[in-house]
Order: structure tokens, then sequence, then C-alpha cells
């Protein structure tokens, strides 16, 4: 009994000093304790945190449970005044923005109705924008909050795949978003990180040139080790990447890991802190994680040293750029922290070692092949048919670019296991010159995995030109083929007395159109939810009577289907 409580004391002062030294290291933080209230009123408890890799992007907030039920009350989670309203059919869906005098502002979405007062509110400003899908600024006098005051109800619209209420916290002033964990939220958490597997990366090669190392890890008395306690490398230049997850007390979901910091020989090197991210950053997760393995299939590894193309960037690089250069065949200490944001630790610790010293290299850099383009420079790829320019803060780290002719006017560009952020210019010119009257019905189809995504070109003296933000296959059409429109379960002369409802479905062979609805010559706001099916729910605009109703859908090529109804009410 005794030898356990010296145990669990050793066990507490290790992590306390691990918690210690990360402050040490890490900027500190300053954020509001206990302003914050819970926002929603259910049984306390998390679905997702802030920081949890999603495809493309960082997870920006907490989703909070509502006990697997819709129609929960949401509530302010401190006191302020309703400053944005935002509907859409993808995304947060129904969402609330709440500003607050301590230059903080929360965010509430997926929800279903707003209180009675904002909805009619929203409702008159649809109509006066004739669009369902709006993103409102609200008078600061018109919708006072008071902390615990019900705002709406949760839901499941928009992005959501289940009930949850998806809450953020922003700066007011530069809309950056931090991590609500370290507001002390009443989340019950004592669990550290869990770690599965280390990987090694060759710091000589771009990431994606290469298959990291991948070693098991395994904890014995609460230290995470590999076998042996050795690493031994051919690789003078190295890095290092995590498989792991954080999870809460009685809780199995699996959460983001908060932070980590790689030690050799005592000494700091790299590290990451995940504690705020703008959503014009949060692509970067791109960079954050070997996207290369997880496109095809692999695990999520994050990698603990900042990647050459990361900007602005969550890593903190102590010594150089944060890479381990061995330079003998001596043994060198390793040790890495991950935590979660209520600084709970887990620890690995081994030795790395050369095998021996490489052969110096003469000419020029392995690492600037030629066809590579790299981070930090204006790349320029043309052909007679093909050409593109991927602007300077695109790429994450060097590539062997490569294009080539697939058959028609379709092109391969890259690969679609290659990242990249923000958007790149691509044009092709077609084989056959498109007659004049069709000029502005090309479009460009971006393909891969079976995955496909399409964009109205810009014609530009025989070449049409659109942007994209990843690789693939790349193809111009002419699309002259207009939206088609089906009306579910409503049909014409129809007495629509007892429907509750009205629905339709809108297809098209480039996905993307525009859908309108008048009734009797005038707007009628149709809801979107999850760009599935398009539907009115009768309310005080269809008064008692006969009525026409007309269905617009226009693409992206301007060709546009139209059906009208008549029916009584």
């Amino acid at each position: 009994m005794i030898l356990n409580n010296i145990g669990c004391f050793l066990l507490f002062v290790f992590l306390f000093t691990a918690g210690q030294s990360r402050a040490q290291h890490f900027p500190a933080k300053n954020y509001p304790r206990n302003y914050f209230q819970w926002p929603v009123k259910a049984k306390v408890g998390i679905a997702a945190n802030f920081g949890e890799l999603r495809p493309n992007h960082y997870h920006m907030g907490l989703d909070c449970r509502t006990d697997q039920k819709q129609n929960v009350p949401v509530i302010a989670a401190a006191a302020g005044y309703i400053a944005k309203v935002k509907i859409e059919p993808y995304g947060f869906g129904r969402a609330i923005y709440i500003n607050h005098p301590n230059g903080l502002t929360t965010l509430y979405a997926h929800l279903n109705d707003f209180d009675s007062a904002l909805e009619a509110y929203v409702k008159q400003q649809q109509y006066k924008l004739e669009s369902w899908k709006v993103f409102l600024d609200i008078p600061q006098n018109l919708f006072p909050v008071q902390q615990g005051q019900q705002v709406a109800w949760s839901g499941n619209t928009g992005g959501s795949q289940g009930p949850h209420l998806h809450f953020e916290i922003r700066e007011t002033g530069t809309d950056k978003v931090l991590n609500p964990l370290l507001f002390n939220f009443p989340i019950p958490d004592t669990i550290a990180p869990d770690l599965y597997r280390l990987a090694v990366y060759n710091r000589q090669l771009s990431a994606y040139e290469q298959a990291p190392k991948f070693i098991a890890l395994k904890k014995a008395n609460g230290v995470y080790g590999i076998p042996l306690s050795l690493l031994k490398t051919t690789n003078s230049d190295i890095s290092f990447g995590i498989s792991a997850y954080d999870r809460s007390s009685g809780s199995g979901n699996r959460n983001g890991i908060y932070s980590s910091l790689v030690y050799v020989d005592g000494q700091p090197v790299s590290g990451f802190q995940i504690d705020n991210i703008s959503y014009d950053e949060t692509r970067y997760l791109n960079a954050h994680i070997d996207y290369k393995l997880r496109s095809n299939g692999g695990p999520f590894v994050q990698h603990l040293t900042k990647p050459t193309g990361y900007n602005n960037s969550i890593y903190t690089s102590f010594k150089d750029d944060g890479v381990l250069r061995l330079r003998d065949t001596l043994l060198h200490r390793v040790k890495i922290e991950i935590g979660d944001a209520n600084d709970n630790i887990s620890v690995i610790e081994f030795n790395v070692k050369m095998d021996k010293l490489p052969a110096p290299v003469a000419g020029p850099d392995p690492y600037k092949q030629p066809g590579e383009f790299h981070p930090g420079f204006l790349n320029i790829y043309e052909t007679d048919n093909l050409s593109l320019y991927l602007p300077e803060d695109c790429l994450y780290d060097s590539i062997r670019f490569k294009a080539s002719a697939a058959g028609g006017d379709t092109y391969l560009v890259q690969n679609g296991s290659t990242p990249f952020n923000g958007y790149f210019p691509i044009k092709i010119k077609p084989a056959v010159p498109v007659e004049d009257s069709l000029k502005n019905k090309v479009l460009m189809q971006r393909s891969w995995g079976g995955k496909t995504n399409f964009k109205r070109t810009e014609y530009l003296d025989g070449w049409y030109r659109a942007a994209f933000r990843e690789f693939g296959y790349f193809r111009i059409f002419k699309d002259v083929t207009p939206p088609s429109i089906s009306s579910l379960g409503f049909r014409e002369g129809m007495n629509a007395a007892k429907l509750a409802a009205i629905r339709f479905g809108v297809s098209d062979n480039s996905e993307e159109f525009d859908f309108r609805a008048e009734l009797d010559g005038k707007f009628l706001r149709f809801s979107n939810d999850k760009g599935r099916t398009f539907i009115y729910r009768f309310d005080e605009m269809c008064a008692p009577g006969p009525h026409e109703l007309k269905i617009i859908a226009t693409d992206q090529a301007g060709n546009r289907a139209e059906k009208i109804y008549h029916f009584t009410r």
C-alpha cells in the first residue's frame, strides 16, 4: 500500500512537472475562466473537441452533446447581444453569433428554430432579400440577451451528422477562434492522450516523396517506449509524427490532442499547441497531418515539427527549424510530451542513434531536383493546351510536379494525394475551338477518387479558365442540359388544403444550381437543409384560395428549367 501511494505521488510529480515545462515553453493563455456557462440544457459532455482532425480542416469548436435529441434549449453562455445569424444548407446550418462585452463572441450552430422574436425577424429579412440562405448583421440594440437566456433550440441542420450543438468562442475583432477547453467549462478530464504509433520522417525528402517509418508504442510504468528503447537511423535529418487521440473522463469518443513538445538531450526542439485557429488557417490541417498517408486510407499522423510550408502555424521551433540533425554516431535522448488542454500528459522516451555518418554528397542539393515545385515560390507550368500556376503560399512541401494529357480535353494534374492551400488558376485550350454561341456554356470539371466538382469558366483568347483547390483530373465540356425539377407528392390542379408542406427535388449534371420559387409572382421562401429537398411549409404567405406556383432552377452554365403549378389552398 505504501509503495502504491509512493507510486501515485511520483506520477503526480511527473505530470505536474510536465505541465510546468509545457507552460514554460509556450505563451501563457489569459482567457477568462468561469465567464461562460454551458450553452445547452443537457448533461455536460462533448462529442468532439477543438482541433480534432477532420477532412481538410480542424474542428473549430466543441460539439456539445444534447442527450441524442433535437430541440433541447440552447442558452446564451454569457450576457451580450445577438450580432449575426447565418442560414446555409451545409456548414453551420442555422447559427447564432452573440457578442459579449469582454471582446469575445460565442457561436451556436446546427440549430432548429430560433427564439420566436428572432425567428420572425430573420424570416422578414429573408423575404426582403428574397433568399433563404442569408448571413445577417443584426443591429446591436435589437436582441440583447442575458446569461442563461434561451436563444434557440438545438438541432441537426447543415453539415451535422447527428443531434448536437456546435459551440465556438471567437475574438470579436479578429474572428480568431479560441479553444473553449481553456475557459474552464465543467468537463471532467483526468485521462492523458492515448498514443499508438510513432512515425519517423527523412527531412531531406519531401513529405510527399516518402513513406514514414512506423514504430509501435508500448506503455510501461506510465511511460511509452519503442522496442529496445533505441531508434537506429541512416538519415541524418529527421523529425517525428504521432498517431494519437485524447479522451475525456466517462467518454470513449476519440478527440484531438492539444499539444506536443519534443526534447532532444534535455533541450526543447519543437512543439505545437492548438489553442487558436482562424477559418482562413484551418485548411493547414493538411500540412499538419501526413496527407498522402491519410488520403490513401491510412491513419491520421500529426507532424511534431513544422512542415516547410505551414505559414502562421500552430508550431514553435525552439532550435533552428525544429528538425533533429544528427552529425555523430552517439546516443541522443529523445522525450516527447503529448498533452490535452487539462494538462494531462503522455510521454514517450527513447534513444536515437545514427548507424554511420553519411558520405558527403557532391553536386546540387538532392532536395531540389529539376521539375520540383517549392513552397514560398511562384510555380508555373505551361504547355500548348494546359497552363496553370501555383501561388507562393499554397504548397506545404516540395513536389515533383507532373501533368499529362488523359484523352480529349482531359488532363491529369499531379494527383489527389498532394494537398494544396488556397486556389490555383488553371487554363485549358480545347483541341477543337468551341463555337461562339456556346462559349459561355463551357464548364470545367475536376475529379478524383469518385468525387467531382464543377466551375464555370472564363473565356480568354481561346483558353477556358477556372480556379480549384485540389489536384486531379480536369476536363472542359459544353453544358447545354438544364436542371431537372421533380415534385414530391405535389401535382398540377390539386387541392393542397390538407398539406403541411410542399417539396421539390432538383438535379443537374453540374451539381450546382440556383433555385427560386414564386407564389403568384412573388418570392416564396423554400428551405434547403443539407442541399437535398426544397421545402415550403405552409404559413401566412399562402392565403386560402387559388394560386400559381412557379419553380425555377438555373445551373452554372445559365441553363434554365421552369415548372408552373396551379393549386387551391
